[in-house]
């Protein structure tokens, strides 16, 4: 079974096990966002709890 080529760009998967994703919102209109909202949508984050499943299951 093919793996989701969308997810696999998106997606990455820690050495615990948890997945990593990027913030969406830091891609235009950035001029009235403050400094400290576009500095934190750069960092990853884990994928909730209840996505889990759907997002492991396109990278299988």
């Amino acid at each position: 079974m093919k793996s989701k080529s969308g997810a696999k760009k998106r997606f990455d998967e820690t050495g615990t096990g948890k997945i990593k994703r990027k913030h969406a919102y830091k891609s235009h209109i950035l001029t009235k966002k403050t400094k400290k909202r576009k500095r934190n949508l750069g960092k990853f984050t884990v994928v909730s709890a209840a996505d889990v499943k759907n997002v492991k299951q396109m990278l299988q």
